[in-house]
């Protein structure tokens, strides 16, 4: 039914598949074969089982790392504040509007323009105020919670390399991990150790100078996952979260 093949390693192969007789050097061929094939997969089987992973829940990090936590604590303080402040402007506000509507009909015609001119002025200084006071905050969260972030990415690092890790993840990227390569908590006893300012750890490794050297050349991870000053860090703020 089928053409027997005259030689070679598929004439083997297929030999051996159909039954037909084999050589007991043909079989020798045959197992040296597949140890070769088999050689490249206990390589990797090898070379897997000396790999480290980890990942770090960055958010958990943020919040619970001591400049995290104060970061939180300054910012309760100025929205605290800055409420207080909108609450009078708008109360102010509030008050020459049903000052207009309930003397209005009764003034001069220059009192009640005088009136309107400034509660319009008011209006648009409360409205103002309120927009431009949300915006600096938001743009201090931002800047603030990034140079935490990029602080933990660089104490990420460095536990990586002297702890041996192949690859530290960030868990937001995990469809699923165990539980046990969780390395947060050992983060951010790292970080909180090192007793420094937010940001400080970045400016150390821009200048080149301190424990992390230059930051002239990031690995990967670094380099792709690492906030811009003008963006929000990763995920959250410190304000919301």
């Amino acid at each position: 039914m089928f053409d027997r093949p005259e030689s070679g390693e598929r004439a083997l192969l297929v030999r051996i598949g159909l039954g037909a007789p084999v050589a007991p050097a043909e079989l020798e061929e045959f197992a040296a074969l597949a140890l070769s094939a088999a050689a490249p997969l206990r390589a990797w089987a090898l070379n897997a089982s000396e790999m480290r992973f980890a990942f770090v829940d960055v958010q958990r990090a943020l919040n619970d790392c001591r400049n995290g936590k104060n970061v939180k604590t300054e910012f309760r303080g100025r929205i605290e504040h800055l409420q207080e402040r909108l609450q009078g402007e708008q109360q102010e506000v509030e008050r020459l509007k049903k000052e207009l509507e309930s003397k209005g009909a009764l003034m001069q015609p220059d009192q009640r323009q005088n009136l309107e001119d400034d509660y319009t002025k008011k209006l648009h200084q409360f409205q103002d105020d309120y927009k431009n006071s949300k915006e600096d905050l938001q743009q201090k969260d931002n800047e603030m919670t990034g140079a935490i972030v990029r602080d933990i990415a660089l104490v990420v690092q460095q536990i990586g390399q002297k702890s041996g890790y192949t690859m530290v993840m960030e868990k937001g990227s995990l469809l699923w991990a165990i539980p046990s390569i969780d390395i947060t908590d050992e983060v951010v006893r790292a970080y909180d150790a090192m007793n420094v300012k937010p940001g400080a750890l970045a400016q150390e490794a821009m200048s080149g100078s301190g424990r992390f050297g230059s930051a002239s050349e990031p690995p990967p991870t670094q380099r792709s996952s690492e906030p811009s000053e003008s963006e929000p860090a990763h995920g959250s703020s410190t304000i919301t979260k």
